[in-house]
């Protein structure tokens, strides 16, 4: 592991689609071996594909190498967050998606891209939280959760990320209001980083004692 350690689904939503950089209907890879690579979207109501902007933020407080790492995107969406950390060499990325047309068109887009690091799986983001990665006992190194911003599920989403991630395992939370770092502490989460980005607030949380760096966008 490197960078965050040493220091989404993009769900859906009830508000418009927040398409960043790139024509409507479609995601662009920022970094990583797809680069420039753009991958149609489903066209559903409410799809919200993590914008370039905190994309990029994400990853560099992660690292641009991902060698190794076995990552859990619980609410894919339009992929944005698997395809970047698949895009960076992780091990393992499986994308979980509960509309079967939106999973059907993820399936689609690695299948372009020849990704043999990354599975789609057609279901429920909360119900795959629950289980162990396959063969991994340690479980998920990196754990992302944007569930649809009106769900509420924030909390129950990160305590069923607890019990699924590794001892130093990150999680990316992203959602519609910043978390308070006192509460995220007293269920056993440190905020390692947040930023706020127009309605998108992002978080990275590790197990552990309080401590809250803010990153300014």
């Amino acid at each position: 592991m490197n960078a965050a350690r040493g220091g989404r689904s993009s769900g859906h939503a009830p508000h418009p689609p927040a398409h960043a950089a790139g024509a409507p209907g479609e995601v662009r890879i920022i970094g990583g071996q797809w680069r420039r690579s753009r991958l149609p979207v489903a066209n559903r109501p409410g799809l919200r594909p993590t914008p370039d902007r905190v994309r990029e933020t994400l990853f560099n407080w992660l690292g641009q190498d991902l060698t190794g790492w076995h990552c859990l995107d619980a609410f894919a969406g339009s992929g944005a967050l698997g395809f970047e950390a698949a895009s960076r060499h992780a091990a393992e990325v499986l994308l979980v998606e509960q509309d079967r047309a939106v999973a059907a068109q993820l399936k689609a887009n690695a299948g372009r891209l020849k990704a043999g690091n990354l599975r789609v799986q057609a279901g429920d983001g909360l119900l795959a939280l629950a289980q162990p990665p396959a063969g991994r006992p340690e479980g998920w190194d990196l754990v992302f959760l944007d569930p649809p911003f009106a769900a509420g599920l924030e909390s129950q989403a990160l305590a069923l990320a607890a019990g699924v991630l590794a001892p130093e395992g990150l999680v990316y939370l992203e959602s519609g209001q910043r978390q308070d770092a006192t509460a995220l502490a007293a269920q056993g989460w440190q905020l390692l980083r947040n930023l706020r980005a127009g309605a998108v607030h992002a978080h990275l949380l590790q197990r552990g004692a309080a401590h809250d760096t803010t990153v300014q966008p």
